[in-house]
């Protein structure tokens, strides 16, 4: 026999509808929610949630210049010929000391000052600072800041986060206490004993009007690449200064990108 449809009765009719609606809602109340958890987490992961707090990674200038700064933490082994390179080539940079590089080296610090150069902070402990408290911070930056104006006679402004390392509790401290948090936007990769040739090509060819270049005091070739690095860009008409000289002091703010702007 031929199988007979069955027809719904009224209950059952409705038991459908109300199963029916239910699915169509669920369906429809969870796109709604993934939509807007989607553009709330683009929000944040955009820093609309809260503005992050930046160093100053470079200086917006239409002048041709730049700055080149040399980070001291492990040894002093080529710290006189970077010396004595930058003499020759009438250059003056930035130098951040660590404060047990400081205590230990204070002939190089008096040989860095008397050349005519400056030095800013590198932290006390060359610690991962975005893990420090805030009073932990302050420690550091004090203690350290103290060390060097104790053997230069110099206020020091200027502060390097060890590794690059912050965050906004690290740079909002800074701030607070008078010092100029700096980053850079060339980064000569000495630290990896890339040859001469190749410290000087990645600075070179990464240099704009306002650049902080990244250097180290001991490595291993970069004394070796500067002479390369100062002919080429000074014939291409930068003027290297130190950072103190390159940075706006007052009424200056910091783009999403680091880099500092007059207002």
């Amino acid at each position: 026999m031929p199988n007979k449809i069955r027809s719904l009765s009224k209950p059952d009719f409705w038991v459908v509808c109300v199963l029916i609606f239910t699915a169509i809602f669920t369906i429809v109340s969870t796109s709604i929610f993934c939509v807007n958890y989607a553009q709330k987490s683009q929000m944040t992961g955009a820093g609309m949630s809260s503005p992050r707090s930046l160093p100053i990674y470079c200086v917006d200038t239409e002048e041709k210049k730049v700055a080149i700064s040399f980070d001291c933490a492990w040894g002093v082994d080529y710290t006189d010929k970077l010396l004595d390179t930058m003499a020759k080539n009438d250059v003056r940079c930035t130098f951040f000391a660590v404060q047990f590089w400081v205590e230990k080296h204070p002939e190089y610090v008096d040989k860095i000052i008397s050349a005519g150069h400056e030095m800013g902070t590198h932290s006390r402990t060359h610690s991962y600072m975005s893990k420090l408290d805030k009073a932990s911070i302050q420690d550091e930056l004090t203690t350290s800041s103290n060390a060097i104006e104790k053997l230069t006679g110099q206020k020091v402004t200027l502060f390097r986060p060890p590794y690059g390392d912050y965050n906004n509790l690290l740079i909002d401290t800074c701030n607070e206490m008078g010092l100029y948090p700096i980053q850079w936007d060339v980064d000569s990769l000495d630290w990896k004993n890339l040859s001469a040739t190749e410290i000087a090509m990645r600075v070179i060819n990464g240099v704009k009007n306002g650049s902080i270049i990244l250097c180290h005091n001991n490595g291993l070739h970069t004394a070796e690449a500067l002479p390369l690095i100062f002919s080429t860009l000074k014939n291409r008409g930068y003027e290297f200064v130190p950072i103190s000289e390159l940075i706006y002091k007052e009424n200056y703010c910091v783009d999403s990108t680091g880099k500092q702007k007059l207002k």
